[in-house]
């Protein structure tokens, strides 16, 4: 018989404790069984008269329940064609039913006629809020590391079980959407102050305490939004003129956010708005009807694939070589306390990895300990934890110092001759067997490992600055990296919870290769008379964070002026300028370095005021008379990246979709809301992708012509994530 993934236990005072605890899985979710089990227990409390409340809890350590279950996510009728046979419904009617299902049984759940409490001994997010928020009476542990919210909108989603209809009801309307919209998690403190839960208890308690309210109350069987005079907080209800102000503030600031790219946030305003305006069982309808259009769109999956299932199992070690044993790095050489080294020494320190961090003399050193030790003060973090932190960093200008380093991480000067001197300095400490790693983000590591006597335990480990917020790190694999190397990489990667992507060697890899493209393009639109300010308008309506110019200004003029030029003497007569060279010689030849010296494509005033596009620029790169349309530079920004992803797919720098997508949207930024530039390019299909780009090369240049391989999946109708797919069932 099939173990239940809810056990019932029904106590003397007829009170059936409901304990969700799913077999084989160390944290709940919400999958097929805990539906099918969920609508027994709810059938058994409405009918069983020996029944006379229930408590809903956990079964497991790890929390209440974590959401559905997006791996195995599946709507009926998501996939079909227009009508299935034999049913007379369209598609979209069919996904309406599968998408309602929850929500009508979380609806029967709360209208049993019987007091339910939800005893939360853990996080509940997601689904896992949405069923406490259905139950009566709501005891959450007091414990302020617990986490308690709706996060479905940051992977492409929103709540789709009653969610955008109780915590309006429960919390107001407008703190309501800035979680909804946000996906922030409040703490049990905060859910207790906006009346999202009643009481806080002990976390061995919740169960007991839930029960108790259940056997004192034996008729609180009704939610307050079915009461006849209910009114939401604070008064704001439909009919209050403050309600149509907040949608007007928060639809304005939602597209400042969005600019209009995402459909679920689009959706939640929708739903709040009119489900505000109507009874509970319509309102929950309402909401499924725009749950079902946003799974609808392929916005949604693709979102969910790259930004939760790749990413988890990229984190899970997707990539990482089966037969090498797991290896802890419990001391760490860094090579270089800039602003890199300085914050890899923070993280590795922060997840109690002992850092030796070096430098060409002490100030320098410890001015990059300095570094941890500065962020932690503005995060205020407890003293006693910074000073343990602090304890592991070592600031040192002395090699003898690295011996006993399990790992070395590099991250100097981007100068060949500089890089082969530490790296020949620390191998005469450590050994040619320990594991180095190079954070340069352009040489190719096939060339720089020439200077380690055992180039198969040579790797690139590059990170994006700043390290402690940026969540990805690109793991390089040369020409001779063995699996050794790569295994210790993706370990360290995982001690220090960032994102790993695997690509093979080239020069700039896949992302700094790629968002070079972006970078670029801006720089020839701007050489061939395009308005600056339009440019990066575009850019951040196109769902990048920032423009090619203000990203241009953020890395430093400058230090793309000397990789230019350490590229032109390794390639020689090979080397071929980029449109927007000739733009950076001119900047950085009028003393414009970008923000580090106040002074780039913007000014950066002193007194603190916003920064803004320089007036002379239209000086030194003329303004056209007739300028393109947005969407014609769009299309350039766009597909200038996505023809170089596709090559670095062609070219085997990239073996799998799924790095590529995970690379370009922790990496760079690319539209979060598109999956990812493979995915977006099977969305669009690669017929239109390869026309698109055809146009293109024939208007602008060689740069946008498309690779075979694009051509050759157009002709057989294939896709990135088909041929994966393919290539795993063989």
């Amino acid at each position: 018989m099939t173990e239940p993934a809810i056990r019932h236990d029904l106590d003397a005072d007829g009170i059936l404790t409901l304990t969700i605890d799913c077999p084989g899985l160390s944290m709940n979710v919400i999958n097929e069984a805990v539906t099918r089990d969920l609508a027994d227990a709810i059938t058994r409390i409405r009918t069983d008269a020996a029944v006379k409340g229930a408590v809903i809890t956990s079964g497991k350590p790890t929390g209440f329940l974590a959401g559905a279950d997006l791996k195995g996510m599946n709507f009926a009728g998501s996939a079909d064609g227009a009508e299935a046979a034999g049913t007379g419904k369209s598609r979209m009617a069919r996904l309406f039913e599968g998408v309602f299902a929850l929500n009508r049984l979380l609806r029967d759940l709360e209208t049993t006629g019987k007091p339910v409490a939800a005893a939360v001994n853990g996080l509940a997010l997601g689904g896992g809020l949405e069923i406490v928020l259905a139950c009566h009476h709501r005891v959450v542990a007091d414990d302020p590391k617990l986490t308690l919210g709706l996060p479905e909108v940051l992977v492409g989603l929103f709540p789709g079980a009653g969610g955008t209809q109780r915590l309006p009801r429960l919390m107001g309307v407008q703190p309501a959407l800035m979680y909804l919209l946000q996906g922030k998690s409040m703490s049990p403190q905060e859910a207790l102050g906006f009346g999202v839960v009643q009481e806080l208890a002990p976390r061995d308690d919740v169960v007991a305490r839930a029960r108790a309210w259940v056997k004192a109350n034996p008729t609180k069987s009704t939610q307050p939004w079915d009461e006849k005079n209910f009114r939401f907080p604070g008064g704001v209800g439909h009919m209050n003129p403050a309600f149509a102000q907040t949608f007007m503030g928060g639809t304005a600031m939602a597209h400042r956010q969005s600019f209009g790219n995402m459909n679920q946030v689009k959706a939640i305003l929708s739903a709040v708005y009119e489900g505000a305006q109507l009874p509970m069982d319509t309102a929950i309808r309402v909401e499924s009807k725009y749950f079902a259009k946003v799974v609808a769109d392929p916005q949604a999956g693709n979102m969910i694939r790259s930004l939760f299932v790749s990413k988890q199992a990229a984190e899970k070690g997707a990539r990482r070589p089966k037969d090498e044993p797991p290896a802890k790095t419990n001391k760490v050489a860094m090579l270089g306390a800039g602003l890199m080294g300085a914050g890899i020494a923070m993280v590795s320190a922060q997840a109690g990895i002992e850092v030796v961090l070096l430098d060409r003399d002490l100030e320098s050193a410890n001015k990059g300990k300095a570094y941890t030790e500065e962020r932690l003060r503005k995060r205020k973090t407890d003293p006693a934890k910074m000073a343990e932190i602090l304890d592991r960093i070592h600031p040192t200008t002395d090699y003898a110092d690295l011996a006993g380093c399990d790992l070395v991480i590099e991250a100097v000067f981007e100068d060949r001759a500089i890089k082969a001197d530490v790296t020949k300095a620390t191998e005469a400490v450590v050994g040619a067997d320990t594991i180095f790693g190079s954070n340069t983000s352009t040489l190719p590591i096939t060339g720089l490992a020439e200077a380690w006597s055992r180039p198969e335990n040579f790797i690139g480990n590059h990170f994006f600055s700043p390290v402690e917020k940026m969540p990805l790190v690109e793991i390089i694999v040369g020409q001779k990296t063995g699996p050794r190397a790569i295994a210790r990489a993706l370990d360290y990667v995982a001690q220090i919870r960032k994102t790993p992507i695997v690509v093979n060697d080239s020069r700039g890899f896949y992302t700094s290769r790629c968002f070079g493209t972006f970078v670029q393009e801006g720089l020839a639109l701007l050489a061939g008379g395009v308005k600056p300010a339009m440019i990066e308008n575009v850019a951040r309506h196109m769902g990048m964070p920032v423009g090619p110019l203000a990203v241009n200004d953020e890395v430093g003029l400058d230090l793309g002026h000397k990789v230019a030029q350490q590229t032109k003497k390794d390639l020689g007569d090979a080397y071929r300028p980029g449109p927007g060279e000739a733009v950076i010689e001119t900047m950085v030849g009028l003393g414009r370095h970008g923000r580090k010296n106040g002074k780039g494509f913007y000014v950066y005033p002193e007194d603190g005021s916003p920064k803004h596009l320089w007036p002379e620029l239209a000086t030194h790169f003329p303004v056209a008379a007739q300028q393109p349309s947005p969407a014609e530079v769009k299309e350039r920004l766009m597909f200038r990246q996505l023809v170089e992803c596709a090559r670095c797919f062609a070219e085997g720098v990239l073996e799998t979709p799924e790095d590529g997508d995970l690379g370009a949207i922790f990496g760079w930024g690319f539209a979060p809301f598109t999956g990812g530039p493979f995915s977006h390019m099977d969305t669009l299909g690669i017929a239109r992708v390869v026309e698109t780009l055809d146009r293109l090369a024939a208007a602008h240049g060689e740069r946008f012509a498309p690779p075979q391989l694009l051509r050759d999946m157009a002709a057989s109708g294939e896709t990135f994530y088909g041929r994966a797919a393919a290539r795993k069932a063989a």
